[in-house]
């Protein structure tokens, strides 16, 4: 799953939030943690931050979980300089997303993703999100690197185009994973044949949708899909001011983390705060507790 990080009213980053954060979605069942995704609002910390963020990410993981460290950009000569400096002890891959603005072609992404398998020592989860970066990374693309490059060992697909996604999973060498990008197509990329899910909503919500995801790949498709349905709602809501300011309610009113974020990025509205108030009462009450 894709951590968030709390701030406090100051907007410092609250380690000892994170922290507990952390501790909360380990003992509610998910299977490995990311650090500095998007979901962090990495963009606006310092590289001070970045590595006290990491550091506080470690400790208390303690071990317990693989931990995937985000590390991309549209700059490659930069990334593959900053991966040769990093230290990654503790540290189990780099999510690398698509290089953005720029809009490179194929052949470019293909490049791209080269120059960092060849330089870095732990494995690369290509991240595909058209919708921020304005760049597809294609099935064909994809299915290239999977097979050039054994530390390319999965992607996080969140292009929401299931006839590549299909592609994708049909002709994948057997051991590279395919993981939703998208907590709202993950039961049915799951059912197609996928892997899992790298999630936001398993901030807020991580024992519910750990075991949906686990009664999918499991193959109990009945139980999956009625969690599926469950969390529909909130999950429109949970995006509908932006990512993580909708996650970061949810974690909020579980008293966690204070609900603050950085600019460019604000709180969702009080209208929103107490919609998504109500839906996860009612989720809670009518659907989790059947299980």
């Amino acid at each position: 799953m894709a951590l968030i990080t709390p701030f406090n009213s100051q907007k410092d980053v609250d380690y000892a939030a994170l922290g507990t954060h952390v501790n909360f979605v380990i003992n509610n069942g998910v299977d490995f943690l990311v650090a500095l995704g998007t979901t962090a609002e990495t963009a606006t910390l310092s590289d001070k931050e970045k590595h006290e963020v990491v550091k506080t990410i470690k400790s208390a993981n303690a071990g317990r979980l693989p931990l995937i460290l985000g590390m991309g950009g549209n700059n490659t000569h930069q990334l593959v300089d900053t991966i040769n400096k990093t230290d990654f002890d503790g540290i189990d891959g780099i999510l690398s997303v698509t290089p953005y603005y720029s809009k490179p072609t194929q052949s470019g992404l293909y490049q791209h993703f080269k120059a960092l398998a060849e330089v870095s020592p732990v494995p690369i989860i290509l991240y595909n999100v058209p919708s921020r970066t304005g760049t597809n990374l294609s099935a064909e693309t994809t299915l290239r690197l999977a097979r050039d490059f054994e530390n390319i060992i999965a992607i996080k697909e969140a292009s929401g185009d299931f006839v590549q996604i299909m592609d994708l999973i049909k002709h994948k060498p057997d051991e590279f994973i395919v993981l939703s990008g998208d907590d709202a197509t993950t039961f049915p990329l799951i059912s197609l044949g996928g892997d899992g899910v790298i999630s936001v909503i398993a901030n807020g919500l991580p024992q519910e949708f750990s075991t949906m995801v686990n009664e999918a790949l499991h193959g109990n498709y009945d139980k999956a899909r009625e969690l599926h349905y469950g969390f529909t709602d909130i999950l429109k809501d949970v995006f509908i001011e932006g990512n993580p300011s909708g996650i970061k309610a949810l974690v909020n009113m579980q008293d966690i983390i204070e609900n603050q974020l950085r600019l460019p990025l604000l709180p969702v509205s009080d209208k929103t705060y107490e919609r998504l108030k109500s839906q996860l009462n009612a989720f809670q009450a009518a659907i989790w507790n059947t299980f």
